[in-house]
């Protein structure tokens, strides 16, 4: 797909949704139809532009549309469906996925398959587009996906517009909807706006306090913000995790103590914007690249921070994983192991493997050459493993093969004269203000 424009209309009071799905793509082979993933919700009219005698069908999961002729490769379509219901998530493997409605509001938490509960789409993450969402929903709601975002006042509602100027994969889509009090801040290089309920505000505001100095870290080790803004939504609701959405995070009301207990999931959730929604996957076998790269950003902050160091969790953490079963690849961890905490915490020890191999210089080298060179694409396992040897001028293909497609847990790498990285603060130039407090450590 290229581009989706969704015009919904909701209602919180009863949690219904209509509205027209316009979705523009290309052919990728020759084809006589044109099918896209629905759960949930009922279509009633589909419209395909140049084609008159173009028809439909629905099942549980899928939207089948047949066209009057064939079409070739490459040839461009244009598709409008108009559809409506009380959209709810999907049960899946990994949990309930997708539209949830709050006790007084909306949660949408999509990864890896739950887009096609609010609309109709391609719901891969490969298959990136550029979306636009116009939202009409009561006055007293706040709106919210981490796109920049414009609202008027129409017969007595709220017309809420935003675009996502960058191309997303589906499940980085989302919309959140609640009663917020609203706080901008300066955040490096970009906007911020956090939004909580307003009974929070306390505990909101100190445990985001040094979201600016996170931000600044980040802009400096891992390349420029992608993104126009940073968004931070706090439902009133326990979650069980924290989401990221694209120019995104969500935090349930659980996760903010006001005393900074869980800071390294705020650190998780905005490295994603870096690794997993500015430079996606593919395919899911490489989630590794998603969760590895942000959970390693996660020890970065703990050093930068003036928590323990990135070297000393590693080591922690590679003696944890020793004790633990040794039956995951995490190249390719199968569908019901793809969110297990092994593939999350050997992702980020096949980072430091690389770091103490190649050194730090080259290694942050390779971190930024990688969120410029796939800025806004995607990308799997080989094309890291291609760069990182490119970028260092060191082999690390045997290296990333032990770590990444064995299921032994390598031991991590010496090197000779300094087996622990320098501190950060004499790698690289760090931004001043920097919380002088040690993070504590909750890993």
């Amino acid at each position: 797909m290229s581009a989706y424009h969704l015009d919904l209309d909701y209602k919180p009071s009863t949690n219904r949704l209509s509205g027209i799905a316009v979705i523009r793509g290309r052919f990728r082979r020759r084809s006589r139809t044109i099918g896209l993933d629905l759960v949930g919700l009922a279509v009633t009219k589909v419209k395909v532009a140049g084609d008159s005698r173009a028809t439909f069908t629905q099942s549980d999961r899928k939207v089948k549309i047949t066209l009057g002729a064939e079409r070739e490769r490459g040839d461009e379509f244009e598709v409008s469906l108009s559809y409506a219901g009380s959209p709810r998530p999907r049960r899946t493997r990994w949990g309930a996925l997708g539209w949830e409605e709050l006790e007084d509001g909306v949660l949408v938490a999509s990864q890896p398959t739950g887009a096609a509960t609010w609309f109709p789409c391609n719901d891969v993450p490969a298959d990136k587009a550029l979306h636009t969402l116009v939202l009409t929903t009561d006055p007293l709601y706040t709106v919210a996906t981490g796109a920049p975002a414009t609202r008027r006042l129409v017969k007595g509602r709220s017309v809420w517009t935003f675009t996502q100027p960058a191309p997303m994969a589906t499940y980085l889509s989302t919309v959140q909807i609640g009663r917020y009090a609203r706080t901008d801040v300066r955040l490096g290089s970009t906007a911020g706006t956090i939004l909580y309920p307003p009974l929070l505000q306390d505990r909101v505001s100190r445990d985001f306090a040094d979201l600016d100095a996170m931000m600044r870290t980040y802009e400096t080790l891992f390349g420029a913000y992608p993104f126009e803004r940073y968004t931070v939504v706090v439902t009133p609701d326990e979650l069980e995790i924290p989401l990221e959405a694209q120019a995104m995070g969500i935090f349930g009301a659980n996760h903010i103590d006001g005393h900074g207990g869980l800071e390294r999931l705020i650190a998780h959730e905005l490295a994603h914007q870096w690794f997993g929604n500015s430079v996606g996957i593919a395919q899911w076998r490489d989630i590794w690249l998603n969760e590895g790269f942000a959970c390693y950003a996660e020890w970065i902050w703990s050093e930068a921070s003036g928590g323990p160091t990135a070297h000393s969790k590693a080591l922690a953490h590679h003696a944890r994983l020793a004790t633990e079963d040794q039956d995951l690849v995490i190249s390719d961890p199968g569908a019901d192991a793809m969110f297990d905490d092994r593939v999350y915490k050997r992702g980020a020890l096949t980072l430091h493997a690389v770091r103490l191999t190649v050194g730090d210089e080259r290694f942050f080298e390779i971190l930024r050459a990688w969120t410029r060179r796939f800025a806004h694409a995607t990308a799997k396992t080989d094309d890291f493993v291609a760069l990182a040897e490119e970028v260092s001028g060191v082999t690390v293909t045997d290296l990333l093969h032990a770590w990444l497609n064995e299921e032994k847990l390598p031991p991590l790498p010496t090197v000779s004269g300094a087996h622990e990285p320098a501190p950060l603060t004499e790698v690289i130039l760090l931004p001043r203000g920097l919380s002088s407090r040690g993070a504590e450590d909750r890993s």
